[in-house]
């Protein structure tokens, strides 16, 4: 902390907390599979993960205000230095998945930007077929972004921060077009809002017990982020106060945005002519152009609204879809930019060099050259067993967002899991406690890490159990277990490796926070 700055107060810190966790695309995502019924289980995921997970976080955060190593110290102070690196490797891994995801969402991003729709299902390369073709422009996109993240880091940032701004905008925007329409219709909500409408979705994909509980990890991940803010305690003014309350308070406004957010939704689109068969969108609805058709429809409702003609409403709709196309541009490059180098930077950087190979720990401007090719290579082959398992493109994504959701959320029960050892550690010192005993603390781990770990179980079996979908069950689980299984391998190396030369055993891996990579939601 340099001497003279100015630390954070608890406004300052919330508006971190805030722009860290909150992802209007969580909204679209949850009203096109749920419909108002998402709303009770974002307040369930809230409480029940969000709000204890965020006293975790926060007890973790003071008691090692003074380290840069982050989630990775939290976890080796408290459960030992090998669990806390399986535990940071699945983090690395769930940015991998993430990676993996940019080679379709690019495209489709590129097509509302110059088209205003998703010309993507009418692709037909060589005789593939949409998905097929699109695994072939994605593994190419994926091969092209990967080359020119290499070149330097000096104009990511500017891309990043432009990204980050667009987005932003696009939220603003989501926010005043609905109250907008809201106003203009006199209060009435176009979907109408019923006490069944909560308990019941909309979407027959979710229709059932199962499917429902599987839509919880979708909520759990919509509150992902919140490990960041542990790591800047140290720049907070008067700690022991600020960020407890600061965590409160973000916790409560962030779990009535997206609940209010939601119910917006509700306010501007009518579940059936919006994303129902002849409806709105002559395009097939995925999980991958969902927010674009919403966000298109909203344009259109403001024209409605305005008792502008069907033609005009219709060009308003296309406009704000290249809009949300253009801002998606600029923050899934900055994104892309920043986390194809930055988490195998603090991965590989912050670990003994005895964990990787000589090659990997090679550096060119900045930039783990080698690992950054072999991490490349990893995503084009996930992305290529999932474009070319199948011809769904509505599989397709399903498969994508699953892999997503699972490997996100894993991490959070490893570091849960290590909070209770955190408890019973006296020789820790631990400025404040959100707990007031070790048994809450315990109770607290017991709900984050069985609502997490039951809501991934009905994700990884839904696709099998309701609609046959065996490809969907095993890669949301492959993800996670090949990982697993190779932070293990480069741990047990290392670890073979340093007793055959008598230095001992593995030690303490600091892996620094990521702080500023925050992938637009």
């Amino acid at each position: 902390m340099e001497k003279g700055k100015k630390k954070m107060g608890v406004m300052a810190l919330i508006l971190m907390i805030f722009t860290s966790v909150y992802g209007f695309t969580n909204m679209t995502r949850s009203f096109y599979m749920m419909g108002y019924s998402s709303i009770p289980w974002f307040i369930l995921a809230g409480l029940l993960f969000f709000i204890p997970y965020a006293f975790i976080v926060a007890e973790f955060g003071a008691a090692f205000k003074d380290s840069e190593g982050g989630i990775y110290t939290w976890m080796a102070k408290s459960s030992g230095p090998k669990f806390a690196f399986m535990g940071t490797f699945l983090w690395y891994a769930a940015y991998v998945v993430w990676l993996v995801g940019v080679g379709s969402g690019f495209w489709i991003i590129l097509s509302h930007a110059v088209f205003g729709v998703d010309r993507l299902q009418d692709l037909n390369l060589f005789g593939l077929g949409p998905v097929k073709s699109l695994g072939i422009l994605g593994l190419s996109m994926l091969l092209l972004l990967s080359f020119l993240s290499t070149k330097g880091t000096d104009r990511i940032k500017k891309i990043a921060s432009i990204g980050g701004t667009a987005v932003i905008g696009l939220n603003a925007f989501l926010w005043i077009g609905s109250l907008l329409v809201l106003i203009l219709n006199k209060g009435q909500f176009l979907e109408p809002v019923t006490v069944e409408g909560f308990f019941v979705s909309p979407n027959a994909d979710f229709l059932g017990i199962i499917p429902i509980l599987s839509f919880v990890v979708n909520a759990v991940f919509s509150y992902g982020g919140l490990e960041v803010v542990g790591g800047v305690i140290d720049e907070t003014e008067n700690p022991e106060k600020t960020f407890p309350r600061a965590i409160m308070l973000s916790s409560v406004v962030i779990i009535i945005m997206y609940s209010v957010g939601i119910l917006l939704f509700g306010a501007v689109t009518n579940w059936n002519f919006a994303y129902g068969a002849n409806g709105y969108s002559d395009v097939p609805i995925t999980l991958g152009n969902h927010a674009y058709l919403t966000m298109n429809h909203l344009g259109y409702q403001i024209g409605q609204a305005l008792n502008l003609s069907e033609g005009i409403s219709r060009a308003i709709g296309l406009n704000v879809a290249r809009f949300m196309g253009i801002s998606m541009f600029f923050g899934m490059l900055g994104a892309f930019f920043t986390l194809v180098f930055s988490p195998l930077k603090q991965l590989i950087g912050g670990t003994p060099k005895e964990l990787w190979p000589e090659s990997w720990t090679v550096k060119k401007d900045g930039i783990y050259i080698n690992a950054v090719k072999w991490q490349t290579f990893i995503v084009c082959v996930i992305f290529g067993i999932v474009a070319f398992g199948g011809d769904d493109a509505k599989q397709f994504f399903e498969i994508m967002l699953a892999m997503s959701n699972v490997a996100m959320t894993v991490p959070n029960m490893f570091i849960a899991y290590s909070f209770i050892k955190f408890k019973e550690n006296d020789a820790i010192a631990k400025p404040f406690s959100m707990f007031k005993s070790n048994g809450q603390a315990k109770l607290a781990v017991y709900i984050v890490c069985a609502l997490v770990g039951l809501s991934n179980v009905f994700t990884i079996i839904k696709p099998a159990i309701v609609n046959g979908d065996w490809l969907t069950t095993i890669m949301s689980v492959a993800g996670p277990v090949f990982f697993a299984v190779l932070g293990n391998i480069f741990y047990s190396r290392a670890q073979g490796r340093i007793r055959t030369t008598g230095q001992g055993e593995v030690g303490e891996i600091e892996i620094e926070t990521l702080a500023h990579d925050i992938e637009p939601k």
